[in-house]
């Protein structure tokens, strides 16, 4: 109880600090980001006092220390909890991402949104090429650290602070349980990077006639800066579909996200089964090995798939509603993120501060050069604002490329928003959180594939997408010019 009002308590300090100071305000950082980050630095303080009490002895009595002990005491239940909910509201997250929306057929996808989704899985799979690259060439030998290490970046950047959470397990079972705080202190420096870099370049590029639109960053109402909807613009939360005497429809809702999760968690007992067939003595055990390790998250992703093609083809009711979906998803993602980032290890993070940000900074130089030299050459109408979009999901979270997409583009009068929406029907299931990400990491760990083998696979994933958005992009300018 204690632990769940003092996480509420924070999200309340998050949105009202969003809302009073200008700094978050430019940043755009979401009230559970800042949430996280106070309850970080509040815990971190008082794990730093409580330790000075226990290695320092007084000359005389002091009753504050005996204050330091109390409260440490009272706190720790509190961090225990919330190193808990991250790993449970992942599953959520992931199982209502398709719930709700209906499925176009994959021709209609292709049109709409393929050459996005070729220059989007390029970024994505070349932040594993540069992370994975990186550690071989350079930090493994300079730092010591593993292979595994290099996937901190694609984690953090592309999956963001659920997905860093969500592999969780993942890392205690590959006896890196570390690579979670990393992960997290990615996530979290990605998402302002994301915003940071990325309000740069709009600025840059309204100034060279990039946009389609010339409008300034600093035209962005009030509104939207201080994440207040005004009263006469909110819209519908979502829409009831039952009658409340048969069962509310949130409640409903909620129980089919549980069906969704339940398929994925039945997924996963299936798949980890596989490991009594790949099994090499002395190094892999049935139950510890690469199958077992993948996380259940992007299997509750592919339940709420199985939920959603079973509502779209036998409930004559259609049943499920996106806007209440959405509700239930964006509140687990909420609680997940602020939890995670105030449980972050300050003194792990400390361990590896140079490799991390030597890893962050070489993530942000991919990400402005596929905006700078690829977007600009292969990307069609509105290029600018497609590899914006890209580069604020690529680093941060897709509300965070929504969010860079609106300032150049407020009416969405590109085909930007549509092609990047579309895309993301298809690249979700494979980065980001998708099953790519969740056996990216066992695989960097399992001796008989590691980094070599997995920059390999990822060097290769980035020719063949380069590939296809080369010839996307031929095909599209003929069609122009016919």
């Amino acid at each position: 109880m204690a632990a769940f009002i003092a996480l509420c308590m924070l999200l309340l300090v998050g949105h009202w600090l969003r809302t009073h100071l200008r700094v978050l305000q430019w940043l755009y950082l979401p009230a559970c980001v800042i949430a996280g980050l106070v309850g970080l630095a509040m815990v971190g303080s008082l794990e730093a006092l409580y330790n000075h009490v226990l290695t320092t002895q007084p000359l005389e009595p002091q009753p504050w220390r005996e204050w330091v002990i109390d409260i440490h005491a009272e706190v720790a239940p509190w961090i225990d909890a919330w190193s808990e909910l991250p790993g449970f509201l992942i599953n959520v997250v992931f199982a209502c991402l398709f719930m709700g929306v209906t499925l176009p057929k994959f021709s209609s996808l292709l049109r709409r949104g393929g050459i996005q989704l070729a220059y989007g899985q390029v970024v994505a799979w070349g932040q594993y090429v540069v992370g994975v690259g990186l550690v071989l060439a350079v930090l493994g030998g300079a730092y010591g650290v593993s292979d595994v290490f290099g996937g901190i970046l694609p984690v953090g950047f592309e999956g963001g602070h659920g997905t860093a959470s969500g592999l969780a397990k993942t890392f205690d079972k590959i006896g890196w349980p570390e690579g979670k705080d990393f992960a997290l202190a990615s996530a979290t420096g990605g998402i302002v990077s994301a915003i940071v870099v990325g309000m740069v370049l709009v600025n840059v590029a309204t100034r060279l006639g990039w946009t389609a639109r010339r409008i300034s960053p600093a035209g962005v109402p009030e509104d939207d800066s201080i994440g207040i909807i005004p009263v006469d613009r909110r819209p519908s939360a979502g829409k009831l579909t039952v009658k409340a005497d048969a069962i509310e429809s949130f409640t409903l809702h909620v129980a089919m996200v549980g069906v969704a999760m339940m398929i994925g968690f039945g997924l996963k007992y299936a798949i980890a089964q596989l490991d009594r067939l790949y099994t090499i003595p002395g190094e892999l055990s049935a139950g510890k090995g690469l199958f077992s390790s993948m996380p259940a998250f992007p299997l509750c992703m592919i339940g709420g798939l199985v939920v959603q093609i079973w509502e779209q083809k036998f409930d004559r009711h259609k049943l499920i509603d996106l806007g209440l979906v959405r509700r239930i998803q964006n509140s687990a993602l909420d609680f997940l993120v602020a939890a995670a980032i105030a449980t972050i290890s300050l003194d792990v993070i400390v361990t590896g501060m140079a490799p991390l940000l030597i890893l962050m900074a070489a993530g942000i130089a991919w990400n402005v050069f596929c905006l700078l030299a690829l977007a600009r050459r292969l990307l069609p109408d509105a290029w600018f604002e497609r590899a914006i979009a890209e580069l604020g999901q690529s680093m941060g979270v897709t509300a965070t490329g929504l969010l860079l997409l609106r300032v150049v583009d407020p009416d969405y009068e590109t085909p930007a928003a549509d092609a990047f929406a579309t895309k993301q029907l298809m690249h979700e299931p494979i980065m980001g959180g998708g099953l790519w990400t969740s056996i990216a990491i066992p695989l960097l760990a399992d001796p008989n594939w590691g980094g070599r083998k997995v920059f390999l696979i990822c060097a290769a994933a980035v020719t063949f997408w380069m590939i296809v958005l080369i010839i996307a992009r031929v095909r599209r300018g003929r069609a122009v010019r016919a």
